[in-house]
C-alpha cells in the first residue's frame, strides 16, 4: 500500500494504466486491483499530466467552453453548492439558465470551494484519448473528472466511491487520508450517505494510509476504501478517474437472462389471485427453481465464452466510441488517396456476417451491406488492423478506394495518423 518501485517498465510507460501506476501491470493487476490502495510518486512514473490537464486547461473550459451542468459542480467543506451560486443566464441567442459563470466561479472558488470539472472524458481531448486508451486496457468503463481546490481547503467529507478510483495530481500538493472500507465492494446503489455514521468512525482512526500527493503524483483506490483531501502548498488539480467494474453481479445477469429463454422458466404461472390454488402456485414455483437450476448447468447458458462475450457488448454499450469530425471526414474521402492509412474507430463495436446477399458489417445503429468480393476487407478492417485506403486485402486499388470512401462516410472507420493511432 506504499510507494513500489517499477521493474521492467518500459511498455507500461506507454500505455494509460503505466501512467497510472508504479508498478508492472501484471503486479498490479494481481496484487492492487480491487485488493488494496497504490501510492505512486513522480519518481517512478513520467515526470508530470500536463499534457494531460493543466491551470490553462481548466481556466478554458470555465471560461470559453460555455459548460452547463453537470459538466461543472461546486463544493466546500463537506457541502454541494447550489447551481445557481456559480451559473447563470447564457444571454442573447443562448437559451439556457445554467451556463457557468466564470465571475461567480471566482468568488466562490476564493472564499474556499473546489471546483469540481465533470466528465472530461466527453469535453477535453487529451483525456477523450486517454481514457479510451485505458477502457480497452482494463476493460471495465471509466470516466474522468478534474478537482480544483483552494490552498488548504477541503471540498468533501470522509468517504467511499462505489467505483474504483485513480488520481493523478497535475498541480499544487493536496493531503490524502485513506482509511479501510466499512462496506466491501459496494454497490452503485450502496452509497456511502447509507452508512454516515460507519463512515465517520472510521475515519477517526488511524489511517491505511496518508500521503501528499505532489505533481506526477498518483494514487490508486479500490471502491469502498474511505479518503478525505485537503489542499496544501497552493492550488490543488487532480484528476480522479473513476472506473465502474464489471463485478459477479454481472455474470448472474448473463446467467438469468440466458436461463430465463429455456421452455421450462418461460411457462406462465397459475392463477395467483383469489381464484387461484396456492398450493399449485407454491409447487409451480419450486418447479421453476428446479428448472433454473438445471439450466445453469446447460453449457448454452453457463458457457465462460459466451458470458464473456456478453459482458464486452455491455462496455462497448456503456462506452462511447472515438469521435469523427463529420466536415474534414466528408472532405477526406472525396480527396481519397491510395497511400493513405485507414482504420476502424476506437471503441466501436463491429461484427461482419456473409450470406448469398453478400457481406453484412453491422455496428451500433447501422449496417452495411458490400458485395461478397469485400469480405477479406471488411474482415481485416472490423479485426482493427490499419490497411491503406487503395490496397484493402482482396480488392484491387479502384474497388479499395470505393469501399474506403464508403466506410469514412459512414463514420466506421477514420483516417490513422502518422503514428497509426
Amino acid at each position: 500500500m506504499t510507494s513500489e518501485l517499477p521493474a521492467g517498465q518500459t511498455s507500461a510507460r506507454a500505455s494509460a494504466l503505466g501512467r497510472c501506476v508504479c508498478v508492472p501491470p501484471e503486479v498490479f493487476a494481481r496484487k492492487y486491483w480491487a485488493a488494496g490502495p497504490l501510492h505512486s510518486v513522480a519518481g517512478s512514473l513520467p515526470r508530470d499530466f500536463a499534457d494531460l490537464f493543466s491551470v490553462a486547461a481548466a481556466d478554458e473550459l470555465l471560461t470559453d467552453r460555455a459548460l452547463r451542468t453537470p459538466f461543472i459542480r461546486m463544493a466546500k467543506e463537506g457541502s454541494v453548492l447550489a447551481n445557481d451560486c456559480f451559473t447563470g443566464s447564457g444571454g442573447f441567442g443562448a437559451h439556457t439558465a445554467d451556463q457557468v459563470d466564470p465571475a461567480m466561479v471566482l468568488r466562490q472558488f476564493a472564499d474556499g470551494a473546489t471546483i469540481v470539472l465533470q466528465g472530461l472524458h466527453r469535453t477535453w481531448p487529451a483525456l477523450q484519448r486517454f481514457t479510451r486508451q485505458l477502457v480497452t486496457e482494463l476493460g471495465h468503463p471509466a470516466q474522468v473528472n478534474a478537482y480544483v481546490t483552494p490552498e488548504a481547503n477541503r471540498g468533501f467529507d470522509p468517504h467511499y466511491d462505489v467505483h474504483d478510483v485513480f488520481v493523478l495530481q497535475v498541480s499544487g500538493e493536496k493531503h490524502w487520508r485513506v482509511h479501510a472500507p466499512v462496506r466491501t465492494h459496494p454497490r452503485a446503489d450502496e452509497p456511502w450517505s447509507d452508512h454516515k455514521a460507519a463512515v465517520a468512525a472510521r475515519a477517526r482512526e488511524e489511517p491505511v494510509l496518508d500521503v501528499v500527493l505532489r505533481p506526477g503524483d498518483a494514487l490508486y483506490l479500490p471502491r469502498g476504501w474511505l479518503h478525505s483531501a485537503v489542499a496544501r502548498a497552493g492550488t490543488s488539480i487532480h484528476l480522479t478517474i473513476g472506473v465502474a467494474s464489471f463485478t459477479g453481479a454481472d455474470v448472474v445477469d448473463q446467467l438469468v437472462a440466458a436461463a430465463a429463454r429455456s421452455d421450462e422458466v418461460r411457462a406462465p404461472l397459475p392463477i395467483m389471485g383469489t381464484l387461484g390454488d396456492r398450493d399449485e402456485v407454491l409447487g409451480a414455483v419450486r418447479e421453476v427453481a428446479r428448472a433454473f437450476a438445471g439450466a445453469l448447468n446447460d453449457v448454452r447458458v453457463a458457457d465462460p465464452d459466451r458470458i464473456a462475450g456478453a459482458l464486452d457488448g455491455k462496455l462497448h454499450g456503456l462506452v462511447r466510441p472515438e469521435p469523427v469530425a463529420p466536415l474534414a471526414t466528408v472532405e477526406a474521402a472525396g480527396r481519397l488517396e491510395p497511400g493513405a492509412v485507414i482504420r476502424l474507430r476506437q471503441g466501436l463495436d463491429a461484427s461482419v456476417t456473409v450470406d448469398a446477399a453478400g457481406v453484412h458489417l453491422k455496428v451500433p445503429g447501422q449496417g452495411l451491406k458490400l458485395p461478397g468480393v469485400c469480405e477479406t476487407a471488411i474482415r481485416a478492417l472490423a479485426g482493427q488492423q490499419p490497411h491503406r485506403a487503395g490496397a484493402l486485402p482482396g480488392l484491387d486499388e479502384p474497388d479499395s478506394l470505393v469501399v474506403s470512401r464508403r466506410l469514412l462516410r459512414a463514420g466506421i472507420v477514420v483516417i490513422a495518423d502518422d503514428d497509426g493511432a
